[in-house]
C-alpha cells in the first residue's frame, strides 16, 4: 500500500447519486486478482461506446478527468456488491481519494483496507466543490490525512471522520496484515512470557 500523508491536486466530478459497484467496474472485469489494468475499465459502460471507442463527452475521457487526483461523487457512492475491484479500479485510474456526502459501508471499508480514502463531507462543502470544478476546473485542493482535513482554496479546513486504525495504516502505507507484522517482536515477547507464566503456574 502506498503511504498517504498529504496530497494536492485537481478534482473531477461525477455527481450522480447511488453509483453502484457494477457501474464503477462491471462484473465482466472481476476475473483479475490484482488492480493492473482495471483503471482502463473504470466506469467502462459510461466511458466507452459499444465498439470500444471512448465517448468524448464523458469526463474521464477529457483532459480534466485524466489529470485529476480526486473524484467528487454523488451521495451513496459504491452501493451494490462487495467487490474490492471497485476501489482497485479507482486507484488504478489514479485517484487518491473520493469525496462524497455518503458512501456504502462495504465500499468504504474495502477502500480503507486498500489505501483509497473515502472522504465524507457535508452538503454545503460538496456543492462548493462542484461549483469550483465547473467554474475553475484547475482548482486544487489539499487533503491532509494527519489532520483529517480537506483544505479548500479559500483556506477553510473541512474535517472528515476516519477511524484511528485505518488512518494509522494509510499513513504508514501498510495493510492490516502489514500492521500486525510490524508488531511481530512484541507478539513474540508476549507469547514467550505467556508460555513461561503458564509453565510456572503448572509447576
Amino acid at each position: 500500500m502506498e503511504k498517504f500523508t498529504t496530497a494536492v491536486g485537481t478534482m473531477v466530478a461525477i455527481p450522480t447519486e447511488n453509483i453502484d459497484t457494477d457501474q464503477i467496474i462491471p462484473a465482466r472485469f472481476l476475473k483479475v486478482i490484482d488492480k493492473n489494468g482495471l483503471g482502463d475499465n473504470l466506469f467502462c459502460d459510461w466511458r466507452y461506446n459499444a465498439d470500444g471507442s471512448p465517448k468524448a463527452d464523458f469526463i474521464l475521457n477529457q483532459e480534466q478527468g485524466k489529470k485529476a487526483a480526486f473524484l467528487v461523487a454523488g451521495d451513496n457512492f459504491g452501493c451494490g456488491s462487495s467487490r474490492e475491484h471497485a476501489p482497485w479500479a479507482i486507484m488504478a485510474y489514479g485517484f487518491r481519494a473520493v469525496l462524497s456526502t455518503g458512501f456504502a459501508d462495504i465500499f468504504s471499508n474495502n477502500s480503507l483496507k486498500l489505501g483509497l480514502l473515502p472522504i465524507t463531507i457535508d452538503k454545503d462543502t460538496h456543492m462548493q466543490l462542484l461549483s469550483l470544478i465547473e467554474e475553475e476546473p484547475d482548482t486544487q485542493i489539499t487533503i491532509d490525512l494527519a489532520n483529517q482535513a480537506v483544505v479548500l482554496p479559500d483556506g477553510r479546513n473541512v474535517k472528515f471522520p476516519l477511524d484511528t486504525f485505518s488512518k494509522t495504516c494509510i499513513l504508514q502505507g501498510v495493510d492490516q496484515l502489514g500492521y500486525l507484522q510490524s508488531h511481530l517482536a512484541a507478539v513474540e515477547r508476549y507469547e514467550t512470557n505467556h508460555a513461561s507464566l503458564i509453565n510456572t503456574v503448572a509447576s
